[in-house]
């Protein structure tokens, strides 16, 4: 919208405060300021609402609104006068108002800090969230206009807003005057009015996502009329997965006496649809896409999916195009997938939805799956096919113009149908809020991550967001922070994912190591110690190992105290005329699942590894039959499983899985399987015949064991190991959050420092900010409780004389040049000068050696305590936020990259994380017989920028460098710091949806 000559020059429209959002329902609706062009709008908007609304906003029976009216709430200076609507299709369906007020309830201007606030809201759109999405933007635009204070009159009975002004978490004021409920909010956000806020996020957006998931009618637009094609393939994969929903084929170019195709109605369009269309995926050409869109949303769908192509990996054009087919969808109330998408499916028993190009539907389990890739998505879905597992849900959401990895994680923190989520990312769209729901998701259910485009520096073709400028270490880094498990390849994640959602998480990472190989036991060994585990000798059963004695030296494993998990090696027996014994993989497979059948709390894990000329002998002992739910996996596993798809995958519901499902739930959720013969890949945990033999459970019985995963390869099966010891040990930390002590307040001067880099600022003619000089650098950190020891110019020989004579010998001279700064290795630092004949003579071979003092600008400081030389450091990335940053002084941090991150505002357990993560931490602790140091103070240290940076986002960059830590205390030797606005943040405000 734009505003228009009536509207005063002074106070042009915010078109800033223009925002897309997601209601309770999971529908969009947009928000925008209120403009002298709606008067036709809201007259028809007030039309539409009941009586007894208009009664509850007039308090009087008010039938219509006259064209005082009309002027009035259509007419605002954006200051002290602001009106929002609420929009879908281009109608209002809630307004709210507020007139500024001063303290006798007259209308006023600045400096008056508290305004009068009215709601209204459609009877049809009531209970979907408007009036509290409304009251979060209003409050938003209230305090940027300095109103601080909402006050409203309610009607006793008008239960619905006085809810809406409770549950909004504001500290709030109520009284019964004159026969109304008197509120009054204070517009400071509160720790509570952030958690309403971000619970209402969550509940929406995954509900937005369920929608799509788990529709109840589908419409496929652009079904081809002959076999082939994307539509009639996404049609026949409908079919195929039994799709419990109604089903209909869209084309314009239907004949128009066909009624069928493939068994479902054929229409030329969705107005000739009786009945609601939930879902519609769109397979038309870009060029068409605009005209469905529009279809769709004139007749009351959900959601689309889109799967055409033409859009942002096109380029600057395709790009705009992307862009105009949200704005259309989201202002019919939909959410996207895609455009440029694979499609979408859903195994649940009760839905059985396979929207996608897969040509099958992959078995039901408890992985949850989301990649921005159809290639990558193909890939997975194979893989995990192959590995006989099965998924929750599967999302593909290629230029992910719309829905997101965020979204995924919304809907997946939720989700009683997913233990694991598994993210293929090649941006973020918003990395603040993904690192904050990922923090929340991890902390119930583990999140798999692999990061795609890490070292290009760009994004790829499609996606238009923020690129950060923070390298792939400090990502990897913050995710580990957030309690994801990051990995570096798509069978990585697949490897991670098998193994976290069938068996149960480590307690610690000791690791019994058992089988009939000794080398392969000797492979599996160094593994574990190149990840950081700490195995047990690997015990030898010898070739000669019965299946009995795997069983009996696994269930010895599981009840000893002293390993926490178990990696079971084996390579096929051999007959005595060299050919592999029937049924091995089988009969093993039957008695590693009965030696856990006890329901073990520690993980077990199965390599298997085909030797030359033993293949054949693997091959004999395959078959096809079906898994029980979530049992274990075998150590031979077959591409050609034709039925492992059909595998059931049902969760065991103890407290010690990855996930948190009860018993009952675990029962009712366990799928069918198909019948067939069996291989050793299905084999763990199925009985002979191929019948599950759980798949009558009483829900009421025990729950059975998880599925044993297997692994080709040592390496494979111990990194994903090491990744579910490391998940383990966050999810235990993070039940017990860490804190920012309560005794950095009384040593901060939050008021002080925002008067000073309020007044540095007001003196930057440039608006990216300016650096500050080292002595407004060492006020401003000392504000924060942060002493940098001052230095002295030292321009000649006699100013150094008397700047040592200030200071008290010894002291350092040093150059501070840019190009030599922290330079000791170019001869520009003398440390230990003594007296003054030192000094002039350091002061001369300086010069001599690097330059004149005009180049070199020498400066004298006094000697601090010999310690170990570290640099700390905090910036702030547009796209990621506020990073504390630690590593050693010199090459370790500069030429290793050996710096460790953590973002702000850190806690007390993160900064003692932050300085032990690094390679090089045991300096610091009396490597080699040196005095450790003093550590608590580093910690401190490291707590006080962070806070700083945290209460002022006007301080972008702050280096200490070096920071000398001494066995008693530290010295900050030098500090650098940069002021500029703050940069826009995705991550506060009122909700809204990115736009991309």
């Amino acid at each position: 919208m734009e505003p228009t000559p009536e509207q005063s020059p002074h106070h042009a429209y915010p078109d800033h405060w223009e925002a897309d959002v997601v209601l309770r329902d999971g529908g969009t609706a947009r928000i925008r300021p209120i403009t002298t062009d709606d008067a036709e709008r809201l007259v028809s908007f007030y039309e539409q609402v009941s009586d007894e609304s208009k009664y509850y906003r007039f308090f009087a029976p008010y039938p219509r609104l006259s064209d005082r009216d009309v002027h009035r709430f259509t007419h605002h200076d954006y200051v002290d006068r602001v009106g929002l609507a609420v929009t879908i299709g281009g109608e209002f369906i809630g307004t709210v108002r507020y007139d500024r007020i001063d303290d006798r309830g007259r209308p006023a201007s600045a400096p008056a800090d508290e305004a009068e606030v009215a709601f209204l809201v459609q009877d049809a759109h009531q209970g979907r969230g408007v009036a509290s999405a409304l009251l979060e933007h209003i409050a938003a635009v209230a305090r940027e206009r300095g109103i601080r204070r909402f006050a409203a009159e309610v009607l006793p009975a008008n239960n619905k807003m006085i809810k809406v002004f409770r549950d909004g978490g504001y500290t709030q004021r109520r009284s019964f005057e004159d026969g109304s409920v008197h509120l009054t909010l204070d517009l400071e956000p509160t720790e509570k009015s952030l958690a309403v806020q971000r619970g209402r996020e969550q509940r929406a957006e995954a509900r937005s996502v369920q929608r799509l998931l788990a529709p109840g009618s589908v419409a496929v637009i652009g079904t081809g009329r002959t076999p082939g094609g994307v539509g009639r393939t996404v049609l026949r994969n409908l079919l195929a997965a039994g799709y419990t929903g109604r089903t209909y084929a869209v084309n314009r170019a239907f004949d128009e006496g066909l009624a069928t195709l493939d068994g479902v109605p054929a229409h030329r369009s969705l107005g000739e649809i009786d009945e609601q269309v939930d879902l519609a995926v769109i397979a038309v050409p870009a060029h068409r896409v605009p005209e469905a869109v529009a279809d769709c949303g004139e007749h009351g769908v959900q959601g689309l999916v889109v799967l055409s192509a033409g859009y942002a990996e096109r380029g600057a054009e395709g790009r705009e195009l992307q862009r105009e087919l949200v704005r259309q969808a989201r202002s019919y109330g939909m959410r996207i997938i895609g455009p440029n998408a694979f499609g979408i499916i859903n195994t649940a028993e009760t839905v059985r939805l396979n929207a996608s190009l897969a040509p099958e539907s992959p078995a039901r389990g408890r992985i949850g799956l989301f990649t921005q890739s159809g290639a990558i998505g193909i890939a997975l879905l194979s893989g995990l096919h192959r590995r006989g597992a099965g998924l929750s849900s599967f999302i593909s959401a290629g230029n992910r113009a719309d829905v997101s990895g965020n979204d995924f994680l919304q809907y997946s923190f939720e989700d009683p149908d997913t233990d694991v989520a598994l993210l293929y990312l090649e941006s973020l769209g918003n990395p603040r809020k993904f690192t904050r729901l990922a923090r929340r998701t991890a902390a119930v259910k583990p999140v798999v991550v692999v990061k795609g485009a890490r070292h290009s520096g760009t994004n790829p073709p499609g996606h238009a967001v923020p690129v950060s400028r923070i390298p792939d270490t400090t990502v990897s880094a913050l995710m580990r922070q957030a309690g994801v498990i990051r990995v570096d390849t798509v069978t990585e994640m697949v490897d991670a994912g098998l193994l976290l959602a069938g068996q149960p998480l480590p307690a610690g990472p000791r690791v019994a190591i058992l089988g009939n190989s000794e080398s392969l036991g000797l492979l599996t060994y160094d593994a574990c110690l190149a990840e950081g585990l700490r195995p047990r000798p690997p015990v030898d059963l010898t070739t000669a190992a019965s299946p009995q004695d795997f069983r009996d030296a696994l269930a010895e494993a599981l009840a000893d105290g002293t390993c926490d998990a178990v990696i079971v090696t084996a390579i096929p027996w051999v007959g005595e005329n060299g050919e592999a014994e029937t049924g091995d993989g089988q009969v093993l497979a039957e008695a590693l699942t009965k030696a856990v059948a006890g329901g073990s709390a520690k993980p077990v894990a199965v390599v298997h590894v085909e030797i030359g000329g033993l293949a054949e002998a693997l091959a004999a002992a395959s078959s096809t039959a079906a898994p029980r739910p979530r049992t274990a996996a075998s150590r031979t596993v077959s591409p050609e499983a034709g039925a492992d798809r059909a595998a059931a995958t049902a969760p065991e519901a103890t407290n010690d899985r990855a996930g948190t499902t009860t018993p009952a739930t675990a029962a009712a959720r366990t799928g069918p399987t198909a019948p067939g013969p069996a291989t050793a890949t299905a084999a763990l945990g199925t009985p002979a015949s191929g019948t599950p033999a759980d798949a009558t459970a009483d829900p009421e019985t025990p729950p059975r064991p998880g599925r044993i995963p297997a692994y080709p390869a040592a390496e494979r099966a111990v990194r994903a190991l090491a990744e579910a010891v490391k998940y383990a040990q966050w999810r235990r930390q993070a039940a017990v959050p860490g804190k920012i002590p309560e005794f950095l307040d009384d040593t901060i001067d939050e008021a002080g420092a925002a008067a000073l880099i309020e007044a540095q600022l007001a003196t930057a003619p440039d608006p990216r900010g300016r650096p500050l000089s080292h002595d407004e650098a060492r006020e401003l950190l000392g504000r924060y409780g942060i002493d940098v020891r001052p230095t002295l110019p030292a321009p000649d020989p006699e100013a150094a004389i008397a700047a040592a004579a200030r200071l008290g010998y010894p002291v350092a001279l040093k150059t501070t040049a840019p190009h030599l700064r922290h330079r000791a290795d170019l001869g520009g630092v003398r440390l230990d000068v003594a007296d003054e004949e030192a000094l002039r003579r350091a002061y001369g071979e300086l010069t001599d050696l690097l330059g004149k003092p005009a180049e070199l600008l020498p400066v004298v400081q006094a000697m601090a305590p010999r310690g170990v030389d570290t640099v700390v450091r905090a910036s702030i990335d547009a796209a990621a936020g506020a990073i504390l940053s630690f590593g050693l002084a010199g090459a370790p941090s500069e030429l290793l990259g050996d710096t460790a991150h953590r973002l702000v505002p850190a806690t007390d357990r993160d900064a003692a994380e932050l300085i032990r993560s690094i390679r090089a931490a045991p300096v610091l602790f009396g490597w080699r017989g040196s005095a450790p140091v003093d550590t608590a103070a580093l910690e401190e240290l490291l707590l006080r920028l962070s806070r700083l940076v945290d209460d002022h986002p006007e301080v972008v960059s702050v280096a200490l460098e070096p920071v000398v830590v001494a066995p008693q205390g530290l010295t900050v030797l030098g500090a650098s710091v940069r002021l500029a606005p703050p940069p826009a943040r995705s991550d506060v405000g009122p909700r809204r949806l990115p736009n991309y």
